[in-house]
């Protein structure tokens, strides 16, 4: 059984759709005030716009792209985040009139604070109960070099962005194989096998590389440690059958994303129960790419894992290795003893 303390999953994650009006707009029923806010135009060629709370309302970062940070006019992009969700200016990319758009939220810990554990002091937002935390720090180009994250458990990934430059979204894992492997969130790349330490439950390790460590250049990375019934983080092999394999994660999911790392050339892909609300499930958003939402390449949610249902290469080419990251819609069973809902 998947016991967890967390009997409501979207207290820290939570999916959240809406309609682009054109103008101003507070966006509200997310059930928290977010520290991330990840949006993305469903209707649109548009960017993935990734707004935080240590970084600021005005500091722009768009995961399929390589781009260094942008500081941009509230009136236009992002005015706030609210006790129940955000506000938003006029921007096509985050509130085109008329335009179906999707925002994905994670509650960190608030507010920033200093953190000593590393070699380099950082400032993090961490909540330990969700296994989630903003790490903001300036690199020292010193190989070896540590960052405190303050989750007090071992993060699984670790996803950095540099800043100040131009340089990929490296995304550090532990979740292929058990080593420390590296994938970039903004391109179709393989894996490839990081020269660095793995994390442990204080620090995560850095090279003098630019996408993590680059002396004087600022960083932003965003920690997740797997949580026992709400977050899920790991790998799978496919069978290149319409009839899938399943995925067991202990919940029902309420967001999917994953990712072929055996070899070049396949999206990123991101799923989601709000956009999805009914088996057999295919709306899909791509990380790496700013291409409208399309339905294609089926899976099935369960209460307590996924399938797929297609032979799709993308998701399921026979003998291939992919990753996931899944967060719950319900935990298997809480610990009052409830059963999630079926769907």
């Amino acid at each position: 059984m998947a016991y967890t303390t967390i009997n409501k999953p979207d207290t820290y994650f939570n999916t959240k759709l809406y309609t682009g009006t054109g103008a101003t707009q507070s966006i509200t029923g997310v059930g928290f005030q977010p520290d991330l806010v990840w949006i993305k135009n469903r209707s649109a060629i548009e960017d993935h716009f990734w707004y935080d709370a240590v970084r600021g309302i005005s500091k722009l970062l768009k995961c399929n792209l390589s781009d260094a940070e942008a500081t941009t006019s509230t009136v236009d992009l992002f005015n706030s985040f609210d006790s129940d969700g955000f506000t938003i200016g006029n921007s096509s990319g985050i509130n085109g009139n008329g335009n179906n758009i999707v925002s994905w939220n994670f509650k960190a810990g608030g507010t920033a604070v200093s953190n000593t554990d590393g070699s380099i002091t950082s400032s993090v937002s961490a909540n330990q109960t969700a296994g989630f935390s903003i790490v903001s720090y300036t690199g020292n180009g010193v190989s070896g070099a540590t960052i405190g994250h303050g989750l007090g458990n071992t993060p699984k990934i670790v996803i950095t962005k540099n800043r100040s430059n131009a340089v990929d979204w490296f995304y550090f894992t532990t979740a292929i194989d058990g080593s420390l492997d590296y994938l970039i969130l903004n391109t179709t790349d393989a894996k490839g096998d990081s020269i660095a330490t793995a994390p442990n439950s204080s620090v995560f390790y850095a090279t003098s590389a630019a996408g993590i460590n680059t002396n004087g250049d600022n960083y932003i990375a965003y920690c997740f440690a797997e949580i026992k019934g709400f977050s899920k983080f790991g790998s799978y092999v496919g069978n290149g059958s319409a009839d899938g394999p399943f995925i067991y994660t202990g919940f029902k999911p309420a967001m999917i994303i994953t990712k072929k790392t055996s070899v070049s050339g396949d999206n990123w892909q991101i799923r989601d129960n709000k956009r999805d609300t009914y088996n057999e499930a295919n709306r899909l958003l791509k990380p790496n790419a700013s291409t409208a939402e399309q339905t294609t390449d089926a899976m099935d949610y369960y209460s307590n894992g996924f399938k797929w249902r297609n032979s799709a290469g993308e998701v399921n080419a026979s003998g291939a290795t992919f990753i996931y990251m899944a967060f719950a819609e319900n935990p298997l069973v809480t610990t009052s003893g409830v059963p999630a809902t079926a769907r």
